[in-house]
């Protein structure tokens, strides 16, 4: 059995995932919308909703726009996330799987979580070694040379 193969594959800003918020956001605007509709008379309660609306929705353009343009890298052993100002070892696990859309966590040595979307749309030249490479663990150069049959 061998290692999945070397793969580069760029994560960043997802289209996906901006449909998904913006679908999500319109939902509950429409639900803030309606709720105000039907009131007799407008009270603070849908001032705090309406406010909490257009609040998601500002943080969700933020976190897009502050979504670095970064690279994930399987060199056959290990995971790095590459970027221009970050560049470390990860692991990565897949929580969500649509197939042509990743939801993955990326967990460094040091410091928090990182979550992402890797894309079919990105490089779907590379997205089945992508798929291979997230499903495949890797496994110690001892167990590869004993796998083979050469002692190490």
């Amino acid at each position: 059995m061998h290692n999945a193969p070397p793969v580069n594959y760029p994560v960043g800003r997802s289209r996906f995932q901006t449909r998904v918020q913006g679908a999500l956001w319109l939902l509950g605007a429409a639900t803030v919308a309606g709720w105000s509709w039907q009131v007799d008379v407008l009270g603070w309660r849908q001032g705090v909703a309406a406010m909490a609306v257009v609040g998601a929705g500002l943080l969700a353009v933020y976190g897009w726009w502050k979504t670095p343009a970064t690279a994930l890298r399987w060199d056959g052993q290990q995971w790095f996330w590459t970027g221009s100002d970050v560049d470390c070892t990860v692991r990565v696990s897949v929580h969500i799987d649509l197939q042509h859309h990743l939801l993955l966590c990326l967990r460094p040595d040091a410091g928090r979580s990182l979550w992402c979307w890797a894309e079919r749309a990105s490089q779907p030249a590379l997205w089945r070694n992508l798929r291979r490479a997230v499903y495949s663990p890797a496994r110690p150069q001892d167990e590869t040379n004993s796998a083979l049959g050469s002692e190490p």
